[in-house]
């Protein structure tokens, strides 16, 4: 095994933590479907997709390393949200949490010398700031739309759109 067995245990971690976030994900792109904002919703489940290919990511390196995949459970996600300010405001805090469980990774790549990982978790490292930097965005459009999320609705498929 490439990797040491603290390391090992911790992209398990990561991988369980890039999956949950994946299954909240999809529950938002519920809660939006059930508010009528179809396009939300669409945006949403891209976010899932996406989660869940970075923790499938994960998975296929800790395979590659010789190390052993241990797959967890995921915890039920919300799915009590009546508005959409509540949503994303759950969308940023889970890029939080996802952001903060990355740096860990890397803080014990660092510390144990593994370039290789440090040199894969690189790819996170800067996908989590345009992550957080996206949802942060969205809230702040959410919250200046104030009740008038038609206009989010169509300013979020144009950028969709704009990013094919």
């Amino acid at each position: 095994m490439m990797i040491s067995s603290a390391m090992n245990a911790k992209l398990n971690e990561q991988i369980q933590g890039e999956f949950s976030a994946a299954h909240g994900y999809l529950a938002m792109a519920c809660a939006f479907d059930a508010m009528g904002l179809k396009i939300l919703a669409r945006k949403f489940l891209g976010q899932h997709e996406e989660e869940r290919e970075h923790g499938m990511k994960i998975l296929h390196y800790l395979q590659e390393v010789g190390g052993t995949v241990t797959l967890s459970a995921i915890d039920e996600p919300r799915t009590d949200y009546t508005t959409a300010e509540s949503i994303v405001t759950a969308a940023l805090d889970s890029e939080l949490h996802v952001t903060k469980m990355i740096n860990e990774v890397m803080a014990l790549a660092e510390s144990e010398k593994d370039y290789a990982t440090r040199s894969f978790l690189q790819w996170f490292v800067d996908e989590q700031v345009e992550e957080v930097s996206q949802m942060t965005d969205l809230l702040n459009l959410v919250k200046m739309a104030g009740g008038n999320l038609l206009q989010v609705e169509a300013r979020v498929r144009h950028e969709m759109m704009s990013n094919k």
